[in-house]
């Protein structure tokens, strides 16, 4: 885990391209108590050792379905897809998809056990941080976290998405949903130690997979909250993810960017969605 010293930044945004509904501004001075911070997401390898040692069941194994991107379903699993997500077609609901699964029957999570677990559900992450003796992140924590000690950048490494022409993270090129041309190396995953860490030791705060967060997601509670740990809303429907994924693309989801959030219901579970923990210092 990496050290994150305690201390005062600028969280947020007031960056007009940002998207203003998610409740990323303003930008507002935020005091964050030290504490650390897991390098990468959870891996798959390292969610065998908690499924092994507890017997855990997931949402998605209990459901016995989650949520997959269409390009990664086979032909055979496609013929008995039924349903997908009215505003987000691209998404199909896939029986027997799960960790083990990550694109349904007939596929395999042994061929990626340094890639971040996914089809994990909030409480599914819960359950693992109890376990390892941890915690989900605040979004206060994360975002800290994720800029490396640099404040008012646009990414975890700067303003420039591409510095010099070098990718810097695993997201989406090309026409989405359409076609992914992989530029950055990857189409679906990436190893949970891709590309350059950040300031701080952190891989991959930016795309790969959503992380889940602590907090109740809401768009406006912090405009009046804390300054000083704060911890997002008390209640809510859903609870906030960040850093994108390997989905996000400029033309649909750039919520690559270190100060962009969304959220998603604490039983759901996508192929594109996991986490990282914390403890305190």
């Amino acid at each position: 885990m990496a050290h994150i010293p305690g201390g005062e930044y600028l969280m947020g945004t007031n960056d007009p391209a940002g998207s203003p509904g998610d409740g990323e501004g303003p930008e507002r001075q935020v005091t964050v108590s030290s504490f650390y911070i897991d390098e990468t997401t959870v891996t798959n390898e390292q969610f065998v050792r908690f499924i092994k040692a507890t017997g855990y069941k997931t949402e998605a194994d209990r459901y016995d379905w989650s949520f997959v991107f269409h390009h990664f379903v086979s032909t055979r699993i496609a013929k008995t897809v039924t349903q997908s997500v009215a505003d987000a077609p691209w998404w199909w609901q896939v029986k027997g998809a799960n960790w083990r699964r990550p694109e349904g029957p007939g596929s395999t999570f042994r061929d990626r056990l340094d890639h971040p677990v996914v089809h994990v559900a909030w409480t599914d992450a819960l359950a693992y941080c109890e376990w390892a003796g941890k915690r989900l992140p605040t979004e206060a924590e994360w975002e800290m976290a994720a800029r490396g000690g640099l404040d008012g950048e646009t990414f975890a490494w700067g303003d420039d998405l591409t510095p010099g022409g070098k990718h810097m993270c695993n997201i989406w090129q090309g026409v989405f949903p359409d076609r992914d041309t992989a530029e950055d190396g990857f189409a679906g995953t990436a190893p949970a130690r891709s590309f350059e860490p950040n300031g701080y030791g952190l891989y991959n705060v930016a795309g790969n997979v959503w992380e889940w967060q602590s907090d109740w997601f809401s768009p406006d509670y912090h405009r009046a909250e804390p300054r000083k740990n704060p911890t997002g809303a008390t209640t809510g429907v859903s609870k906030s993810i960040r850093g994108g994924s390997y989905l996000c693309h400029d033309s649909y989801c750039n919520r690559y960017r270190v100060a962009a959030r969304s959220s998603n219901t604490p039983d759901s579970s996508t192929g594109n969605l996991g986490f990282r923990c914390v403890v305190d210092a």
